[in-house]
Order: C-alpha cells, then structure tokens, then sequence
C-alpha cells in the first residue's frame, strides 16, 4: 500500500495535463480540410496533398475511452495527384461491436471524391499509445498526407519513468519525393526500380544533396528531466536507424503496447512502426545531434539522397540557439542496438496455440501478362492481390461465405470467428524486410527476423518485418469482419504485396450494419469521371 501511495504521488507531480484529476471520456469532434498546397519541408517546394494544409497534417490527441469523430473534408484539386482519398487511423482498432469506421479502399469502404466529405466515428475502448493516420488510397499518403494520433492513459502504469509526454514529444521520421507519387509509381510499375526518396525527415523537415540549409527541427529539454518521446516511422518506404548522440533510449512501447523498460542507444524502426522510449536530459548543456539514418534504396539511384540529413537538434534549455558543432554521424560508436526479439510485454501472456497456419511466401515476378497488367508485380503465395470493384465487406454483407465467394487476385483468406492464426514467413533472400502491418488487430511476434521463437512472452504490435531470418505472427479472429494485412512499404503494397484476413462472416453480417452515409460511398465513387476516380 505505501508503495502505491509513493507511485501515485509521483503521478500527480509530473507536468503531464492528464495526471492528477479524474479524466473521463467524451467525444472529440475533429475536422480535417484534405487541401492541395505548396510546402518545402527539405527546402523543395511541391504541390502536396496536406492535411489542414500542413505536412506533417495536425496531431490527433486523445485519452483512453475517448471516441474520434473525425469529419474528413476532400477539397482536392491538383489533378497531378489523386483526388479521391479514404483515411487509414493506423493501429487503431475498435471493440465496439457493430461499429465498423475503417478506411481501407476495397476492402472495408470506397473512397470518396473532391468536393465531397465522410464522418469516421472511432469509439477508443481500451486503446492507449501512439499510432497515426494517413491516406490508404494508392501511394497518396507520400504526397503527404500523413500526420501523429497519440491515446494518453491517465493512469500509464510506465508514467514514474518520465516527467514530459506532450504533442512536443510526438516526434516522426519520413521519407520525401519531390515529384508526384502518380508519375513515379507508373515507373516502378514499367521498369521494377523502386523510387528511391529525395530525402528523409525528422519531424517535417530535413536537407537533400545540393539543396538550401533548411533549419533543422529543434526538440527542447531541460537538463535532469526525463522526456517520453513517442517515434513514428511515417515512411512510405524506408526504414529509420535513430539514436541521439551520448544519450540513451528506453522503450517502454512498441505499437500501442506497454513492453518491460528495455534500454539501446540506437534503434531501426520499420515504415510504420512505433515506439515510445524515455530519454533523460543528463548531459552537459548543449546542443546534441538526433540522428534518423534513411535506409531503403541505393543513394546512386537518387542524387539528391543523403541519408545523414534527415536529423534534428535536441536542445538543452540554456545552450545556444545553433547546431551542434560535433560531427554527423550515422550514430553511436559503441552501439546498443535494438534487438527486436529482446522486447517482452509489460503484462506477460502466453499466446494461445493456433487452430490454423498459413505460410506466406512473398516473391516479386516481372509479367507484363499478370492479371494487373502490371511489369512489376509483388506476390504472396504466387498471388498479388488487386483490389476489387466491389470491396470486400460489401460481398460479405451480400452473403459471401468462404473464399471460393472471392477472386483469386483479391488474396482474401477466410476463417471462423474466434479463431487463432498462426502466419509464417519463410527465411529469404531478399535484401529488405518487408514491414508487415495488420489492419483491426495487432498480433503476437512469436518470431522477429533472426531472433529465436518466443512462445512464452513475445511482445505483440501490429507492424513487423519479415525478411532474411523468417518471422512468425500469431492473431485472433475475435473481431469479425475483413482486414487488410499488407506491407507497409506502399510502393509494393500497391503492385501486389497484400492480403486480406477475413473471419467469422456470419458474425460480419449480425454485427457489422453501416449507416447510410458508408451506403452512399461506393455509388458515389463509381460515377466519378475517371480522372477524380485517381
């Protein structure tokens, strides 16, 4: 008891606006204005697609049991990009039966087309951590659309570690094009080389080879306190290695979900992936290079790429206001990297043991003769999913009942509600992990890459790689309904690399009823002319 009393004074002390008052939920309504602009985020300038007219788009906030009702406004007008959208709030799933607000093209819904809005409704049950959202339409998310959405808990059984966790620690790596993503993606598609990026970016902004000395973002600390920073990978291809120069990070999460304190100097973070690690301010004032080393495509490819570039500065109150005089490095010299099996959750649990197994074999063919008509294709199983005319929960509602109610392309895999699924991915010998990201859940990592199985205690997250070592998942099917599982390096999501979880669809039909608004959606989008359908 005095133990508990010690814990919850410390609580009350901390200059977080949640801690020391009774929080309850309520509803937070939030618009957002999806506009064409120009912004030079790494001193570039090209036309965007922005979110309230910012890149990154504004941070969504909230705390644990709130609902989101978050009103999207298409007000798209640069036809040098697409101008349909639909909106993905990554790792956000909802436990509210018979609410099914989730924005996956073809999948759970239709976009829908300029001049016209959707109302997503994301009632947040026990969900705490950080996620984000973006557009899940194409590769429009990397013309930038793309923003933080944070779940505060009010009672962090982790909050005694630190003393900061506010929108100044939300903090966000991303790779940048300086062309649009429609031109590009059509150049893959003809000649299988991926797009390599112009340049990366720390909290919006970074420099390309050649280009302005574009001001750096600045992260302010106060020396002897202890920051929570919650790191977002919003890439749409590369991988992030992060490290702050003589300082150390503790991860206390991994995608929405507290992890045992577990302490590196360096860590790779996949497209997509999340973490909160504490750092406290215990150095020398002064001004300490954050650096978020760009990995994903060879340089050569792209001369305005330099990988050191995209870092930021973090600043110790009282220091001047400059960058640090010490050299850019690609991190620590005695490095203590992430291992990602080394992760266990704060609240061991056993995973429980599968009732079905799937392998997925992912593979990329040239075929100018496949199904998509594509010269690049990214397969599973011998199969790249292409999205249906008709999306998926739509042919559930209508009665499909198992896989053979599906096309082959759609890589639709059917299983009863309530059910354990084990997904393998055989060792490779790709030379990039694929981040494998599971939409309305997330999952037990039982195999991390080269790690050695856990069926003990393996963290689960929503987001992994899988690659050279071989990765393991294991996940139920307790809320019905259809759900993408896909790679989150876009470029290959949209050539194939998908595929969609379905489970229990009689469960689908007595608990899944959209509203009238959801109903309009696909009429909508199938009489748009074709060049707003994009």
């Amino acid at each position: 008891m005095q133990l508990l009393s010690s814990v919850l004074l410390l609580a009350l002390l901390k200059p977080h606006p949640l801690r020391g008052a009774v929080v309850r939920p309520v509803t937070k309504h939030i618009t957002l204005d999806i506009v064409n602009g120009h912004v030079a985020p790494d001193g570039f300038s090209r036309s965007a697609v922005l979110a309230n007219g910012t890149f990154p788009g504004p941070v969504i906030t909230a705390n644990k049991g709130d609902t989101l009702v978050v009103k999207v406004n298409n007000k798209l007008t640069d036809n040098t990009m697409r101008l349909s959208t639909s909106v993905d709030f990554d790792g956000v799933f909802i436990d509210t039966p018979g609410i099914y607000d989730e924005g996956s093209p073809f999948v759970t819904t239709c976009p829908f087309g300029p001049g016209t809005s959707y109302t997503y409704t994301l009632p947040l049950g026990t969900q705490t951590g950080t996620f984000w959202y973006h557009s899940q339409l194409s590769m429009q998310y990397a013309d930038g659309f793309r923003a933080p959405l944070v779940i505060y808990d009010p009672a962090d059984p982790l909050a005694h570690l630190y003393d900061v966790d506010n929108e100044n620690t939300i903090l966000t790596v991303a790779d940048w094009w300086h062309n649009s993503t429609i031109p590009l993606l059509q150049s893959y598609i003809n000649t299988q080389i991926i797009p390599v990026a112009d340049a990366g970016l720390f909290n919006g902004a970074g420099r390309f080879n050649g280009g302005p000395k574009t001001k750096y973002s600045v992260v302010s600390v106060t020396r002897n306190t202890r920051y929570r920073f919650r790191l977002i990978n919003m890439s749409a291809r590369s991988d992030f290695m992060v490290s702050i120069d003589n300082h150390t990070m503790t991860i206390i999460e991994a995608d929405g979900v507290a992890t045992t304190p577990h302490t590196v100097n360096i860590l790779d973070m996949l497209a997509g992936q999340r973490y909160s690690v504490v750092v406290t301010a215990n150095q020398p004032i002064g001004n300490y290079w954050i650096n978020t080393v760009l990995g994903g495509g060879n340089p050569a490819r792209n001369l305005n790429l330099n990988v050191t570039l995209g870092r930021g500065v973090l600043h110790y109150a009282g220091a001047p206001n400059a960058e640090p005089t010490t050299p850019m490095t690609l991190g620590p010299a005695n490095p203590i990297p992430l291992v990602e099996g080394d992760l266990r959750p704060l609240v061991p649990e056993v995973p429980p043991a599968p009732d079905f197994n799937l392998t997925f074999v992912t593979s990329m063919t040239a075929n100018a003769s496949s199904p998509s008509g594509f010269n690049t294709q990214w397969n599973i199983n011998n199969v790249s999913y292409i999205s249906p005319v008709i999306p998926t929960l739509v042919k559930i509602l209508d009665g499909a009942n198992s896989a053979a109610d599906f096309n082959k392309t759609e890589n639709t895999f059917v299983f009863p509600a309530n059910k354990v699924i084990q997904v393998t991915f055989p060792p490779s010998d790709e030379d990039e992990l694929h981040p494998f990201h599971l939409h309305g859940n997330n999952f037990w990592l039982i195999k991390s890459n080269a790690s050695e199985p856990n069926f003990v205690n393996p963290i689960r997250r929503d987001v992994a790689g899988a690659g050279s070592g071989g990765t393991i998942v294991r996940f139920t099917t307790d809320k019905p309904g259809p759900w993408f599982f896909h790679c989150h390096i876009f470029w290959h999501f949209n050539v194939g690399l998908a595929s969609v979880i379905a489970g229990g669809l009689e469960e689908t039909r007595e608990q899944v009823h959209p509203d009238d608004a959801w109903d309009a959606l696909c009429p909508a989008y199938n009489a748009l002319p074709e060049g707003e359908k994009r």
